[in-house]
């Protein structure tokens, strides 16, 4: 059957006319999964590797702790950081660069004419060059560290009789103030170092206090005996927050105590 010419032809044969024949529908490329996937893997194995090393550090500093409480007689555990990164590297080797110990309200026992308890305000020490022997020994080739005695802890140990107050006097010289009924008067003492474990605080000026009323205060000393091997006091300053000790020691060895 022909078509009529003189019928008008359908829509849809003059949209198609005009517009042409719709676009070749392409193949929808396939995206390439291999490098993400391999990105994933490497940031994963990274992240991996981060977390492991900073839990290996941690136990290893807290057995440090452990062994350093023993070493250096304290009565708690101190907070132990070691400097550097990565760690894996330094304990496979057993040799660590830097190492920061920091403690605070300490007692270690001490050899003196009062308590024999020795109250250490703050501990702050750096060991460069840290080896490890085998499970409860290291060798440190340089040991640097400061101890902060008040004032009030310095009496304590020292067995200096209540009622006099110790300041700072300037110097390596304490002040002890007293004020006891009619009695108001100072008298300053030396602080010194005299031997590798040992300070001395000695009276110079008495001013008006009977030495009964001194006591311990007009010569006492201090020791700190079972430092380890090869730490000795270096120095001891007056400050204005109490005595600063600062100790010193080269191929020091640190063993845990039985």
């Amino acid at each position: 059957m022909s078509a009529d010419p003189t019928q008008p032809l359908p829509e849809w044969w003059r949209t198609q006319r005009t517009q042409g024949p719709p676009p070749p529908v392409l193949p929808r490329r396939r995206r390439r999964r291999g490098p993400i996937i391999a990105l994933i893997t490497v940031i994963v194995i990274i992240v991996l590797l981060v977390v492991s090393d900073r839990v290996a550090a941690a136990y290893t500093e807290n057995q440090m702790a452990s062994q350093i409480q023993s070493s250096l007689s304290l009565s708690g555990k101190p907070d132990v950081t070691i400097q550097g990164f990565p760690f894996w590297t330094q304990l496979i080797a057993r040799d660590f660069k830097t190492v920061d110990i920091t403690a605070k309200n300490e007692t270690i026992t001490a050899q003196s004419a009062g308590s024999g308890t020795l109250e250490i305000a703050s501990l702050n020490a750096t060991l460069h060059g840290m080896h490890i022997h085998g499970f409860s020994s290291a060798t440190v080739d340089q040991f640097n560290a400061t101890a902060l005695v008040t004032f009030t802890a310095l009496a304590n140990v020292g067995g200096v009789p209540q009622g006099l107050t110790l300041s700072d006097a300037g110097g390596n010289t304490v002040k002890a103030t007293v004020s006891i009924g009619p009695l108001s008067d100072s008298a300053e003492a030396q602080v010194t170092q005299t031997g590798p474990d040992t300070i001395n605080v000695k009276v110079t000026n008495a001013g008006g206090i009977p030495s009964s009323v001194l006591g311990n205060l007009a010569d006492f000393s201090v020791t700190i005996p079972k430092l380890p091997a090869g730490v000795a006091i270096q120095n001891v300053s007056v400050t204005q927050q109490g005595v600063m000790i600062t100790i010193t020691g080269h191929n020091t060895e640190f063993s845990q105590n039985s």
